[in-house]
């Protein structure tokens, strides 16, 4: 299965998950609990991507200003924003992951997961089998 695929089949799956333990968790401790559930957890997520965002965004200035390359809080960023728009959609299932993504100490679990096995270098097409020949030269003018 390819990557496109399984986005696929995650983007078909995960409403009917969703609802699915919409109706379980009513069912366990009635609706407006469920419904405060909801809510607090998006409060909670609200607030954890106004700060962390915001501190991470500092940071990339800060890197920026030292003349150095931000990319680690660039992919932190990436993963504040994926969990911000996980937030929105309802459900405990997304509302968990954009949490996972939001908290300082599992975002960077996952961002340096994202850099070890998705965002590696690979080598550009064509350039597979290219041969490096190392020397040296002197300019004569």
């Amino acid at each position: 299965m390819n990557i496109a695929q399984g986005v696929l089949l995650a983007l078909l799956a995960l409403p009917v998950l969703e609802i699915y333990l919409l109706i379980q968790m009513g069912g366990l401790v009635g609706f407006l609990p469920t419904l405060f559930l909801l809510f607090g957890a998006a409060a909670l997520g609200t607030y954890l991507l106004q700060t962390q965002g915001w501190s991470t965004w500092n940071r990339l200035q800060q890197s920026l200003a030292r003349g150095e390359l931000p990319a680690d809080d660039l992919v932190n960023g990436a993963v504040i924003v994926a969990g911000g728009a996980l937030l929105l959609l309802p459900g405990f299932l997304s509302d968990l992951a954009g949490l996972l993504c939001l908290i300082p100490f599992t975002r960077r679990l996952i961002a340096a997961w994202l850099v070890k096995n998705r965002l590696r270098q690979r080598p550009v097409q064509g350039q597979e089998d290219a041969k490096v020949i190392e020397g040296e030269y002197k300019r004569e003018d």
